[in-house]
């Protein structure tokens, strides 16, 4: 989403500090982590895409001649090299998740990426292609029509792109083949639930949440990413006695962070992120080199000072100027929200918010985690 002069992120950025009580709320304990063995598991794949047209791999791309003769042989036909040609076929690696749990017949979400030289898979067809797992096993089987968030065409070194055309989806693409069941297991007399977000202090939170359903002791913060709950029961007990748990409703704590994307332009804040006390001054210096090549051509008739040849000459001008848009703030300590806002309405554009807000914190004035996408 392109967002322009800040209006939306200021805006979004402002409510989370005018309101951070009414953000503050519990959320099930199946909404911040998992239990230790239940997990997804990673399948790849390699296959061929069919039915480009014309922007699959070059004759350059020996792989994709060699694919297509072993899926061609198997059908039962022989062919060479001479013989492949097309521009019509790409290899493409293919990529899944296995989720903890999955029988026979089930399908799932399937990603497709060219490997070789070709332009676009748009329009193509995945041919039949096994999804393997760490164990080399086969757990899935993947086919069928690819679908492609972008395009790209050329004709006369011209070229228009839009997006990435060589990465595709396929939705429910792929089928599961062999049952999969991931079991929680305890160890010890003991579950072990695990925090997406570690914290100390949402592991406590779970730790006291749990103990006042089901008595004291019943749960400990091992870690900032890990709680061990005691379980008594046997193994028919454990699908019960977690449906018990992941309902149980926590308040989970607010790490102060900002997560910039600089493709984008985005800037996205949590709430209570503060700054202290700081001046900024921006300004908007542009400098413009210019480089103009012209030619002198002697008008010598032909035959007479046949030593004598064009010369190029290159002037170079040079420019700079200085923006309109200069300015300074001062802030007392405020909140990111705040911040924003003040550089919207001074028309400071989302590249340079990023460069501010990045100077802030290598000044040590910024009171919060920057992540950068």
């Amino acid at each position: 989403m392109r967002i322009r002069g800040l209006r939306v992120c200021a805006l979004a950025l402002g409510l989370l500090a005018m309101a951070p009580e009414a953000l503050a709320q519990q959320v099930p304990l199946k909404g911040l982590g998992r239990f230790g063995g239940w997990r997804d598991n990673a399948l790849i794949g390699y296959g061929l895409v069919t039915g480009l047209s014309g922007s699959g791999d070059t004759r350059r791309s020996g792989v994709t001649r060699q694919a297509m003769r072993n899926i061609l042989s198997r059908l039962g036909t022989n062919v060479t090299d001479d013989q492949i040609s097309s521009r019509n076929v790409a290899v493409v690696m293919v990529t899944a998740v296995l989720p903890p749990s999955a029988n026979v017949g089930d399908h799932i979400d399937v990603t497709v990426s060219s490997v070789g030289d070709a332009r676009s898979l748009a329009g193509g067809t995945l041919i039949m292609t096994p999804l393997l797992g760490p164990d080399q096993r086969t757990y899935a089987l993947a086919q069928g029509q690819l679908v492609v968030g972008g395009y790209r065409f050329d004709s006369e070194l011209n070229q228009q792109q839009r997006n990435y055309p060589t990465t595709a989806v396929l939705p429910g693409g792929a089928t599961i083949e062999a049952p999969v069941e991931s079991r929680v297991a305890p160890g010890g007399g003991e579950l072990s639930f695990l925090l997406t977000n570690p914290s100390f202090s949402t592991a406590q939170r779970i730790a006291d949440q749990i103990n006042g359903r089901l008595g004291p002791n019943a749960a400990k913060a091992r870690n900032a990413d890990e709680v061990r709950i005691r379980f008594a029961g046997g193994s028919d007990d454990v699908a019960p006695f977690i449906a018990t748990l992941e309902n149980i409703l926590v308040e989970p704590d607010v790490q102060p962070r900002i997560v910039i994307n600089e493709r984008t332009g985005t800037v996205v804040a949590g709430r209570d992120v503060m700054i202290s006390s700081v001046v900024i001054a921006q300004g908007d210096i542009k400098v413009t080199v210019t480089a103009e090549n012209t030619a002198s051509q002697p008008s010598f008739i032909s035959g007479f000072a046949s030593d004598v040849r064009s010369l190029i000459v290159t002037n170079t001008k040079l420019e700079v100027s200085q923006g309109e848009s200069d300015a300074t703030f001062r802030f007392p300590n405020t909140s990111v929200a705040d911040l924003v806002q003040a550089l919207s309405r001074a028309r400071v554009d989302t590249r340079r918010t990023i460069s501010i807000l990045q100077a802030i914190k290598a000044a040590g004035a910024l009171h919060a985690e920057i992540v950068v996408q």
